[in-house]
């Protein structure tokens, strides 16, 4: 039987979901694309995972959709077949665990933009980063929006539209990575985050997670007072009181998720 496209993994707190198409470059199919915002719906079901990592087998992350998805189907089909490429930006922002993409390779298109929807990515050093869909007759819509989110307007519209790709360290310096990192060591850097997340607080980590994805479709005020609530919540927890008391007696806390 012929292995999954998506492969999901588990070490400690940490839920890993690998994209597994190395021979395609890791591009979406309509399968893929189901069974990664399978997996993503299911680590943050799972009380036991604490953060999503989301890697991929072979030398590229991904570079978009599979060419060959795109045929002679007519609009209403496309509109379905656009909305479950898209898919994961939603979920990932609607998330309470935290994810990480560790991006090797060829990071381009709707494959960038899994990374874009990402709440933090490790790359490696020679990884590239592009919306370039536009040059092969298409657009880089999906993949603009968490883009536009990270980078603003006038960056956006020219990376969508000119479709050019960037360096890891462009990306870091734009704000869509947070470490840049040697090829060997993206995997350990990546684990080195992911294990300091996983022993924060889980009530608090998800407070934040969602308060700060909340106030991107909010207005400033909303988005303030809703963080103040999510806040007040948290504080009311047994677990803020744990960790509150744990630092005043010198000790590392106790998480009861409560």
């Amino acid at each position: 039987m012929a292995e999954s496209v998506i492969l999901k993994s588990v070490n400690g707190r940490v839920g890993y979901i690998t994209l597994n198409r190395p021979e395609h470059y890791n591009t979406f199919t309509s399968e893929y694309a189901e069974l990664l915002n399978d997996a993503l719906l299911d680590f943050d079901a799972d009380e036991d995972i604490r953060v999503v990592v989301i890697n991929a087998n072979g030398k590229n992350f991904s570079t978009g959709i599979d060419l060959k998805e795109f045929d002679d189907r007519g609009l209403e089909a496309y509109k379905g077949f656009i909305c479950l490429m898209d898919r994961h930006n939603h979920t990932i922002a609607k998330m309470k665990k935290p994810v990480i993409s560790s991006v090797q390779g060829y990071c381009l298109a709707n494959g960038a933009g899994l990374s874009f929807a990402a709440d933090m990515t490790v790359a490696a050093e020679s990884s590239k980063f592009g919306t370039t869909a536009v040059n092969v007759g298409l657009i880089c819509t999906g993949p603009g929006i968490p883009l536009l989110a990270n980078v603003g307007r006038k960056k956006a519209m020219e990376m969508v539209l000119l479709g050019e790709m960037i360096t890891a360290q462009q990306a870091l310096e734009l704000g869509l990575v947070n470490w840049v990192v040697p090829d060997d060591q993206l995997a350990a850097k990546t684990d080195e985050i992911a294990e300091k997340l996983a022993k924060k607080s889980p009530l608090a980590v998800a407070a934040g997670k969602v308060g700060l994805a909340a106030a991107a479709d909010s207005s400033y005020s909303e988005s303030i007072d809703f963080g103040s609530e999510r806040f007040a919540e948290l504080c009311a927890s047994d677990d803020a009181k744990e960790g509150v008391r744990a630092f005043v007696e010198k000790r590392k806390p106790e998480w009861k998720l409560k």
